[in-house]
Parts: C-alpha cells; structure tokens; sequence
C-alpha cells in the first residue's frame, strides 16, 4: 500500500514537472501564428491555458484509474475509460480531444493520426517536443489545435501494451490531440 501511494505520488511530480516544462515551452514560437491571424491574443492565450488545465485532469485521471483500478488484462482499461469520456465531451459540444498511437502499432484503429496537423505532431513529439500546436479555421471560426505528448508512466501498462516494454523512459508512446474554439 505504502509503496501504490508513493509511486502515485512520483506520478503526480511527474505530471506536475511536466506541465512546467509545457507551459514554458508551450509560448515559443506560437505567438508569431497568432500575429499573423486575426486571433485575440487574449482568447487564444484563454485557450491555451484551458488546453494545459484539460491536459493535467485527463493524464492525471487515466494514471489515476490504471494504478488504482487496473490490476489485470480483464479490467476496463483507463485509455478505454478515457476514449468513452472524450467522445462525452464531444457530443455535448465543449471540445475534442483524441489519443493517438505515436509507436505505429495502434491499440485500434481509431487512435491514428488521419490529418497533416496530427501525424506532424506525432513526428515532433516523438522527436521530443513537449507541445505542438496551430491556430486554424473551421468553417470560418478560430480553433487551437494543440498535441501533448503521452509517456509510459507505469509498469501496469505493458499489460495491455506488451510493445512498450523496451520503450526508452519519458519517449512519446501517443499523444493526446485537442481541437478548442477559441473564444
């Protein structure tokens, strides 16, 4: 038990950290996109923080699930419980966010990149990049496109992913791909 909360809490250091080098990062080389857009800088800086903020609550919860809820191949996988939320969240109309593979050896085949926006993030994640984003229109209304890296984080996901055991500790296995409004 002691060591579940420790590790639990190497995780949430982790997360944290994280989100430290992504917000530095994050800012370079976005803002010249939004100065050759007709993009409130205020909004799209509104909407980058949501991005980070939703980026935090939806990696956290996933590590959260799998360490305590996922004890063997027969349970409900976090990345299944986290695909089932984002396609709410979706349907009510607040965002979309997908998880892609980064490893070309997808868990389904809906976790493919399928447009130049997401399969040029999945090239620069796993080339290490912590945050690859693009301002762009849909049907004439500002959007953030934005990707984060997913790392492996624990050992409980070579259950369902035999494939990421040789992978090199803190290298993207997927990413989580985010298209927000910008308001």
């Amino acid at each position: 038990m002691l060591k579940s909360r420790i590790t639990g809490m190497m995780l949430m250091a982790m997360v944290i950290v994280s989100a430290g080098v992504w917000v530095t990062q994050s800012s370079q080389g976005a803002d010249k996109d939004a100065k050759k857009s007709s993009v409130n800088k205020k909004a799209l800086e509104r909407t980058r923080k949501q991005v980070k903020m939703l980026d935090d609550v939806y990696k956290t919860a996933v590590v959260l699930i799998t360490d305590k809820y996922v004890n063997d191949e027969d349970d409900f996988p976090a990345g299944g419980a986290a695909v089932a939320l984002f396609s709410a969240i979706k349907e009510k109309g607040w965002h979309e966010v997908r998880i892609l593979d980064a490893t070309g050896q997808p868990y389904d085949e809906d976790n493919v990149a399928k447009d130049d926006f997401d399969k040029g993030a999945v090239e620069k994640l796993v080339a290490g990049d912590e945050y690859v984003e693009e301002v762009t229109e849909i049907d004439g209304v500002p959007y953030l496109r934005a990707a984060t890296p997913i790392p492996v984080v624990l050992e409980k996901c070579i259950m369902c992913h035999p494939h990421y055991a040789d992978v090199k500790k803190g290298q993207a296995i997927g990413l989580l791909s985010y298209t927000l409004k910008i308001e």
